[in-house]
């Protein structure tokens, strides 16, 4: 069995971890940064911390990915045999030994962030997440909605981990009694929560086209995914419902004050969230309802990338405008 770069580079979605990158740098410099700066403050977190909370951040989802491979070997067979890494060009064993070493890093990596903020909701993240990534690709995923809400929850963590980073990052220097006064704290959770709120949802969505798109191996190993246990018809009601409630969420941001800037019809933002989102989230339900094979599924998957990456690129309209 001869493994080759490009082999490990797919095992460990490299073009995924390259966008977990860019995320943590947008909400870090385009999101953060303007908000400290709308209350006068300049104590963004040094790089060098920027560099280890995302290198734990990366290592931690690259482990995740190879374990995921590990679990999945058998249902890869059926749903993507020419994507295949595990047991064609690298073994179980040295697909093993990678998730400990990847982990491994991004934990001492994580921790040693946390110590420095003197955070310890950062230091229980950085130590719970590769259990929960374990036992995700090992059981929770075969679960009914359970798999899908947990992959969810991991997407929305990187602007969480930013928040909790920077406002850890100030108590430290200017100690929690005068942040306490002041709502910075507050405003830094609410607009990097609000990515992660779209983070969450644009998942969701995504896993579920995905399930729709994996029926047949997953039918073969027992999985109770929501096409499975409840069809098709009402799974794509389901993502009809989050893709609604998502733009429903991103209208009231829009036009509810949170983003005075936002709310001229011919501003750059109003135009970049009708065009870049609201657009793109039409045709997904026009694709979603018109798919029949794989190959439709696989467009509707895309597709929904694309609204995540766009929705992440709005961060450059807040910070242009803040």
């Amino acid at each position: 069995m001869k493994e080759t770069l490009r082999d490990y580079w797919r095992l460990v979605r490299g073009g995924n971890l390259c966008f977990l990158g860019v995320l943590m740098w947008t909400m870090t410099y385009w999101v953060a940064e303007p908000v400290l700066r709308m209350y006068r403050f300049t104590d963004l977190i040094p790089w060098w911390l920027w560099l280890l909370i995302t290198l734990a951040t990366v290592l931690i989802a690259a482990g995740g990915y190879v374990v995921n491979d590990y679990f999945d070997v058998k249902i890869d067979r059926i749903n993507r045999p020419d994507r295949l890494v595990v047991t064609r060009t690298v073994s179980k064993d040295a697909a093993m030994r990678l998730f400990y070493v990847l982990t491994g890093l991004g934990v001492a990596c994580g921790m040693g962030a946390a110590c420095v903020v003197r955070s310890s909701s950062l230091a229980i993240i950085f130590a719970l997440v590769p259990g929960l990534l374990w036992f995700y690709s090992a059981s929770y995923k075969r679960m009914l909605i359970v798999g899908n809400l947990i992959v969810a929850f991991l997407s929305a963590l990187p602007p969480i981990v930013i928040a909790l980073a920077e406002t850890s990052w100030l108590t430290k220097i200017y100690g929690a009694d005068m942040l306490r006064y002041m709502p910075i704290g507050q405003s830094l959770f609410a607009w990097l929560g609000g990515f992660a709120m779209f983070a969450f949802l644009c998942t969701w969505i995504r896993e579920m086209v995905k399930d729709l798109q994996d029926q047949n191996g997953d039918r073969e190993l027992e999985c109770h995914t929501m096409p499975i246990v409840w069809g098709e018809t009402v799974t794509k009601v389901f993502a009809t419902c989050l893709i609604v409630l998502t733009a429903c969420l991103i209208a009231y941001l829009h036009w509810g004050g949170v983003m005075p800037f936002a709310t001229n019809w011919h501003s750059v933002a109003t135009r970049y969230i009708v065009f870049g989102l609201y657009v793109p989230m039409a045709c997904e339900l026009a694709l979603l309802w018109s798919a029949k094979i794989d190959t439709d599924y696989r467009s509707a998957q895309g597709l929904m990338k694309f609204v995540m990456f766009i929705g992440v690129l709005f961060s450059y309209v807040i910070n242009s405008m803040l």
